[in-house]
């Protein structure tokens, strides 16, 4: 007679685990913020309780090299940069005809979003943006899950006014941060417009030719076409100065939403370890997972779209539409 299997364990297996578990929430749930109001302090050993979060939007100085200031979300991003050097490194230095788990993975990932900037900009054009579009998205992807590794923010350094600071903090959390990656986003856009879409990107912006053709007609004396044009141009200098404000806004919007969305879910874990350690947090860690996921996607698919729309021609479809 075969012994009854829960979950595809043992039944005995199956009740020492919850009943580990259940003793591991009894006990996260003492030592937290909340327990410890409810039945005071039972003395449990102190990794079993966490201080207050403390919470600073700008990123702590740890050095200076001169007058720049390094701070802690500057050596997380250059410790993101190492890892995905190292990573793509160990994935491309023997490269197999029968690839590896690790190699198959970074290769389904890779070939997914050159798939991914194919369908919206084109054969061409995806081809032409994808390293761009692929460095954003794994660098903030990359910056979000760093974050999430256990004891990351736990590691402090204390400064010259004996104040401990955390030595490392996620890069996505900084404003500083998420402006510079909004800026560069912008300037590629910039590039692409001027590159490829030329006198047309320009004239999104700033277009005269409708006012200047009215004022001329005037000069010839054609008062009646000379008005209507001036007043169409009107329109067309309103409109760019529209297009201008929301293209300038992007930088505001893209800086904030990555800003606002990886600062909040930071926010959350750690109120939620201070309130109850080592038992709810975990299953907002799984949530921040793929929060960190869908920013990234967001910000290099966002990147993205503006890129093609700045590429195509005015009055033609995109092509491999």
């Amino acid at each position: 007679m075969s012994k009854k299997r829960i979950m595809g364990c043992s039944f005995p297996a199956f009740i020492v685990v919850v009943s580990a578990l259940i003793a591991m929430l009894v006990v996260s749930f003492i030592g937290g913020a909340i327990g410890k109001n409810m039945v005071g302090d039972v003395g449990l050993p102190s990794v079993f309780s966490v201080d207050s979060p403390h919470v600073q939007l700008p990123g702590e100085v740890i050095f200076l090299v001169g007058n720049f200031e390094v701070t802690n979300t500057l050596i997380t991003s250059w410790i993101t940069m190492l890892a995905l050097v190292l990573l793509f490194w160990a994935v491309t230095r023997r490269i197999k005809l029968i690839p590896t788990r690790l190699q198959n993975l970074i290769e389904s990932v890779i070939e997914w979003l050159l798939n991914f900037c194919i369908d919206v900009a084109g054969e061409q054009n995806g081809r032409r943006f994808f390293p761009i579009i692929v460095t954003i998205f794994l660098f903030v992807f990359m910056n979000a899950w760093i974050n999430l590794i256990p004891g990351f923010g736990s590691i402090t350094y204390t400064g010259a006014e004996h104040h401990a600071y955390p030595l490392l903090r996620g890069a996505n959390t900084d404003i500083s941060f998420t402006l510079a990656l909004s800026l560069i986003s912008f300037v590629f856009v910039v590039y692409v417009g001027l590159s490829m879409g030329r006198l047309g990107f320009i004239k999104t912006f700033i277009n005269f030719s409708k006012f200047g053709q009215g004022v001329a007609a005037l000069f010839r004396g054609k008062v009646k076409s000379g008005l209507g044009d001036i007043l169409m141009g009107g329109v067309d200098i309103f409109v760019g100065i529209l297009e201008s404000v929301t293209f300038v806004m992007r930088i505001v919007s893209f800086m904030f939403r990555l800003f606002g969305n990886m600062l909040g879910g930071e926010i959350l874990i750690l109120v939620m370890i201070f309130l109850m350690p080592y038992g709810v947090a975990v299953i907002f860690y799984g949530f921040e997972m793929l929060v960190g996921l869908v920013q990234a996607l967001i910000f290099g698919g966002l990147t993205l779209v503006f890129a093609t729309i700045a590429a195509t021609p005015h009055g033609e479809p995109e092509e491999g539409h």
